[in-house]
């Protein structure tokens, strides 16, 4: 019987959560979904963090309004927890000693300035980098005596020559690696903490996780960590290595080249269900271009879809999505999203009217609070363009459009329909200068629905201003 699929994300709580690392949540977590597995949160601190539970907080606050909920760690529990890796040491301490235990692991007291200059003479040899060993030949009464003196050690582990690891992996296919070029490597520091990748895969193991996804960069690791899984006669997950996002220039998308934390799109006004939509098809490719729930994002994901090739970020890519998840989100959400000044000026009777007469022309809530101050405001900004379609139509133009609208009222049909009966223009000629005066711009939401929420009295004052030849 197949096993239960079981993805997780294991982020290192060292700052906010940015879209690459939230990229990988929502790819893990819709491959569970779709199988109706399990998505596995595990928070990978270690002892020696300092101030990192602001930072796990946070994530898990990004998560939650992502709607990417784990079933399994911090906060919701589970059978194979602690899910902190900081409360996870006895258990590492305990693979370390089986390892040595079985002449899998020893001791290294070689320097980082010896190890520097070892590196330095391979590279300008043109052999890749790996350890030489030397400490593995060392006598136990010599490593005693290093003990005795204080030396620092690491601990390594060691790795046969002549051996190949071999995988399937989810995205790039057959992946095989020669033991001889990965080396006797160190999963202990020698100030005692375990290197990321052995309690990593120590936790994926003992979490039952069967599906690995993460990024590209941490492909090398793989084979370390199948060979340490081996050696402990630990179960194997499934590996799937996914491109990296990527900015303008190319190189991976991080903090210093423009990437911003989910903390700060969701304070921006970004809805959830925008983000999920972009991230989603960043290096996935999905047959349906419209807005889809988590559900159906998940039904239609799949790891054969997932590209090779860096994905790269695009800002205007992110706008399309959150422009469709304004014109799909329920007048309540808007409602909730728009700016406290924004809300302060709908009255209450016209605020669903207001909010879907918006909605196409909005992608931020700082732009609720424009339109409702054109629409609700006693005051009104000219933009410039606005302005000289003012001028252009003349005073009489203004004159026959007041009289319009004491005649139509709200009714912009209406009142269009005389202007243009009266004047003789139409098209641009009619219609931007009775749009400029009434909102101050040339474009925006349909006057036929922001005419009646503006009120006959506001819009009259507005069109007996320019009919009276007021300046700007």
């Amino acid at each position: 019987m197949p096993r239960l699929l079981k993805t997780r994300f294991a982020p290192s709580p060292t700052g906010l959560l940015h879209l690459g690392n939230v990229r990988t949540a929502l790819f893990n977590y819709l491959l569970a979904r779709r199988e109706n597995g399990v998505f596995l949160l595990r928070i990978e601190d270690t002892d020696a963090m300092r101030g990192h539970e602001k930072y796990t907080e946070a994530l898990q606050a990004d998560l939650r309004w992502l709607g990417l909920v784990w079933s399994e760690g911090p906060a919701v529990g589970g059978a194979l927890g602690p899910y902190l890796q900081s409360e996870r040491s006895a258990i590492y301490q305990r693979y370390f000693a089986e390892l040595e235990a079985n002449g899998l692991a020893y001791p290294c007291f070689c320097s980082e300035h010896e190890l520097n200059i070892a590196r330095k003479t391979a590279l300008a040899a043109g052999r890749p980098p790996r350890y030489s060993g030397k400490c593995r030949q060392l006598a136990p009464e010599e490593r005693l005596a290093r003990f005795a003196a204080g030396t620092p050690a690491t601990l390594r582990f060691h790795v046969e020559d002549g051996g190949r690891v071999e995988f399937e992996d989810g995205v790039r296919g057959s992946q095989v690696f020669e033991t001889s070029e990965i080396g006797d490597f160190i999963i202990r520091r020698s100030d005692g903490t375990p290197a990321f990748f052995f309690c990593n895969a120590i936790d994926d193991a003992l979490m039952e996780v069967t599906l690995v996804v993460r990024g590209e960069d941490h492909l090398t690791n793989t084979p370390r960590q199948i060979l340490l899984l081996q050696a402990l006669g630990l179960p194997l997950p499934a590996y799937a290595h996914i491109a990296l996002v990527v900015g303008a220039d190319g190189a991976p998308l991080s903090k210093r080249t423009g990437s911003r934390s989910v903390q700060e799109l969701r304070e921006a006004g970004f809805l959830a269900r925008a983000v999920n939509n972009y991230l989603a098809r960043l290096g996935h490719t999905y047959e349906n271009n419209q807005l889809l729930g988590l559900d159906a994002l998940a039904a239609e994901f799949s790891a054969r879809r997932l590209h090779r090739a860096p994905a790269r970020f695009d800002e205007q890519h992110l706008h399309h999505w959150q422009h469709e998840a304004v014109r799909h989100a329920s007048t309540d959400e808007l409602c909730d999203w728009v700016t406290p000044a924004a809300r302060a000026l709908m009255p209450e009777r016209s605020r669903d009217a207001f909010l879907e007469a918006v909605r196409g022309n909005v992608l931020f809530p700082p732009d609720t609070e424009r339109w409702a101050k054109v629409v609700f405001g006693d005051t009104l900004e000219i933009a410039h363009d606005a302005h000289q379609a003012i001028e252009d139509a003349g005073k009489e133009f203004f004159d026959i459009a007041r009289r319009a609208i004491e005649k139509h009222g709200g009714d912009f049909k209406a009142l269009s329909g005389m202007v243009q009966h009266l004047t003789g223009r139409s098209g641009k000629a009619l219609f931007q200068p009775l749009r400029a005066a009434l909102t101050g711009a040339l474009d925006g939401p349909e006057m036929a629905r922001l005419l009646p929420l503006m009120g006959e009295e506001r819009a009259r004052a507005r069109l007996i201003r320019w009919s009276n030849g007021a300046g700007g």
